[in-house]
């Protein structure tokens, strides 16, 4: 049956509404690439025992080619079932949806069907489409569920998408939410815009997905006019690939950034200027920008391993790894700044209740 936004637990809309920490979930895979429900299980802990306001699956950093290998249900299902036997708290439950529009509807009846309250739509299949079809797109699949628009970077295959696609995106009226990662300041501007001028920004929660200027997006006031007044707008939190490692630190950033500007009258101040320069350098280095992102996946994996959540960083597609010198990038970072922005000591004293 068909699911609307009105019809979520108004707990779930209220953390949305509010604005908080959606990591997006890693896969687990053994060395023989095969799923490893322990690890798998394991991970799921610790975003929940982290403080997690929610859970991404089946997204980019769970990699699409769960698809392929028949791995969709079945890593949607052991997320949903693991989350609830660990904790009663209300989490937003998203689930990523990608392909052709009956690849994605089915997904979407999937997910409903799986308890999850929003899916995260991927526009990549249709990249080359004209934007008139990716609404219709859109809207068949909302539908079904409620949906997360999901401006995705071109680097990995997303279209450019213009400001009145946006406008029309938020118009559609089971839209929940917008996670914005374009990496680019024009584009996430072109986001803002559209749902201003939709006269939505009430009603769809921005999401920085923006790796690249995590604490910016959370802290800045995103302003957009409309009938000759400026109307002001702010990322209510994050849904991030970036946020698969330190969870911990990534529930303690949103919060700091919240006491911050609250604190200040909105004001930004320069610790927290400063700590978007050294969360940017991390993830400089988690997603491999120096290989043009290659190395995204598996440098999540690999803090991931070194903390001991995985055991190893394979990926389904064999030729998915760690770019040329991104190991000893992570390295780096994590010398310069795993004490301070790390959850090592987090991660060491409840792993082996994770793994039991």
């Amino acid at each position: 049956m068909p699911l609307h936004r009105n019809q979520l637990p108004r707990d779930v809309l209220g953390l949305l509404a509010e604005g908080t920490v959606i990591p997006a979930h890693p896969l687990a895979l053994d060395a023989g690439r095969r799923f490893d429900r322990r690890r798998q299980r394991a991970l799921t802990r610790y975003y929940v025992d982290a403080g997690a306001g929610g859970l991404a699956v089946g997204v980019h950093t769970t990699q699409f080619a769960i698809r392929a290998h028949g791995l969709y249900e079945t890593v949607l299902a052991s997320a949903m079932e693991d989350r609830l036997a660990w904790s009663e708290r209300p989490m937003a439950m998203i689930a990523g949806l990608c392909g052709p529009t009956a690849q994605a509807v089915a997904e979407a009846r999937t997910a409903v069907g799986l308890g999850y309250h929003g899916g995260l739509l991927s526009l990549a299949a249709l990249a080359g489409a004209p934007e008139d079809q990716l609404i219709e797109h859109c809207a068949a699949v909302a539908r079904e569920m409620p949906i997360v628009g999901f401006y995705l970077q071109t680097a990995v295959g997303g279209p450019t998408l213009s400001s009145d696609f946006w406008r029309r995106f938020a118009c559609i009226d089971n839209v929940l939410a917008i996670k914005i990662a374009p990496f680019n300041r024009y584009r996430t501007l072109d986001v803002v815009r559209g749902v201003v001028e939709a006269r939505a920004e009430e009603r769809v929660f921005l999401y920085t997905g923006n790796d690249d200027h995590i604490v910016l997006d959370l802290a800045l006031p995103f302003v957009a006019m409309r009938d000759g007044q400026p109307v002001t707008v702010r990322m209510r939190g994050g849904l991030l690939g970036h946020w698969s490692v330190w969870t911990a630190q990534a529930v303690a950033q949103l919060a700091r950034i919240k006491a911050d500007l609250a604190a200040s009258g909105g004001a930004l101040t320069p610790p927290l200027l400063m700590l978007d320069a050294r969360v940017t350098d991390c993830n400089s280095a988690f997603f491999d920008v120096a290989n043009d992102f290659h190395g995204c996946i598996a440098g999540c994996h690999e803090v991931l391993r070194r903390q001991g959540l995985l055991e190893g960083i394979w990926c389904l597609d064999p030729a998915e790894g760690l770019g040329p010198g991104q190991s000893a990038q992570i390295d780096r970072v994590l010398r310069q700044h795993g004490g301070e922005l790390g959850d090592d000591a987090f991660v060491r004293a409840n792993l082996p209740r994770w793994l039991a």
